[in-house]
């Protein structure tokens, strides 16, 4: 894995090895590669703890936590604030709506993390991270990535389709039409030779638009 740090405007990209770091969160200290071993990986950044659009967030993740655990994902945030705020803040939502966030929370004080994945971002703000989702598969590799401003929350409704249709796809080697959610039909490869093409045309068990676009249920 790689441990080199990146610059500030340097960024992961899909495919890449998810970059390992040691880092301590609420559950205690983390090594990455270590953390979650043959599951999914969900790591989220928030810009500060004690702000509005970010509870919402993390209170959307922790009362969610559920469906992540039966899609076999563990859920890992940060910002850059300090385990004490941290503990501070999920004390206070816990105390004022009675959610609870139970999963590690990275104290990213010294910017290492953001700065390795690119969360910190210039031109929106030097001193605290976008909002960033980074989907890592079992493999520890990098598979999707999210990212919006400080200003606009993320979509969970989204992010939960989104970690389907990639286990999906990986299961059965196909692909995910616009809008797909899980019991719709998904995205047969299209024919790679003249065979393939000819056995598609023939087969009555998929939905052909045409040679090269066909969907079937699974």
């Amino acid at each position: 894995m790689e441990t080199a740090e990146m610059n500030v405007t340097q960024m992961p990209k899909i495919g890449d090895p998810a970059p390992d770091f040691e880092a301590m969160t609420t559950k205690g200290p983390v090594k990455f590669s270590e953390f979650a071993k043959e599951k999914w990986i969900i790591m989220f950044s928030h810009p500060a703890d004690f702000t509005p659009v970010c509870t919402t967030e993390m209170s959307g993740f922790a009362q969610r936590k559920s469906e992540f655990e039966a899609l076999n994902t563990e859920l890992i945030g940060l910002s850059i604030d300090s385990i004490h705020a941290h503990l501070g803040w999920v004390n206070n939502v816990r105390k004022n709506t009675g959610v609870y966030f139970d999963f590690p929370i990275i104290a990213d004080l010294d910017m290492k993390v953001s700065k390795l994945y690119g969360m910190l971002q210039p031109n929106e703000s030097e001193t605290a991270a976008v909002r960033a989702v980074f989907f890592i598969d079992p493999s520890k590799k990098i598979r999707l990535i999210m990212y919006y401003p400080l200003n606009v929350g993320r979509n969970m409704d989204e992010i939960l389709r989104a970690l389907e249709a990639l286990q999906t796809s990986d299961e059965h080697g196909v692909a995910m039409p616009l809008d797909w959610k899980k019991g719709d039909k998904v995205i047969v490869p299209p024919p790679k030779t003249l065979d393939e093409m000819e056995e598609r045309l023939a087969d009555d068990s998929i939905e052909r638009v045409d040679f090269y676009l066909a969907k079937k249920e699974i």
